[in-house]
């Protein structure tokens, strides 16, 4: 069971939570693991949460979902990109968020691969650093599991994408 408190945007996220409440909203949502040079993957410190994380974020209703993975990778690191392949997929029901607004939102989350085409690295209002990390220093860094999977399995180099 794990619960974390996510203080600045009112909510808390739980997982595989017995007391977590009912989710009442699904949000298609796409994540990009952005590969650079000696395969060090960019990630963001996200600071709603401090915690360190892929870029990504939910679908609008222009997006297609590789769409999704591109503009949120722009809009929260500055780079252009353009996906390469397929992560996973992760649907996980046991992944809650309640938001302070009375939403609870079960994420359905679709992780890309991309690389680099253009733009500058730049920090947004949603995170606090952003770093090309080589992936034997992953581990140190504080992060939610769920993204810890994502990273994990592409890191594997699996032949087939994770459908879960």
């Amino acid at each position: 069971m794990l619960r974390d408190l996510n203080v600045r945007q009112g909510s808390i996220e739980y997982y595989a939570d017995p007391g977590a409440p009912e989710p009442n909203s699904l949000v298609v949502a796409a994540s990009a693991v952005v590969a650079g040079d000696r395969g060090r993957i960019l990630l963001q410190r996200r600071q709603d949460n401090g915690l360190w994380a892929l870029p990504g974020g939910g679908m609008e209703m222009a997006d297609s979902l590789p769409g999704a993975a591109v503009r949120e990778v722009r809009e929260e690191t500055g780079l252009d990109v353009e996906i390469t392949g397929l992560v996973g997929t992760y649907t996980d029901p046991r992944h809650v968020i309640a938001y302070s607004d009375g939403e609870v939102r079960r994420q359905f989350n679709v992780c890309f691969t991309a690389r680099v085409v253009g733009g500058r690295l730049a920090i947004s209002d949603e995170s606090t650093e952003l770093r090309f990390v080589p992936p034997e220093e992953l581990a140190e860094l504080p992060m939610h599991h769920t993204q810890r999977l994502r990273l994990r399995h592409f890191l594997e180099r699996r032949e087939w994408p994770y459908l879960g």
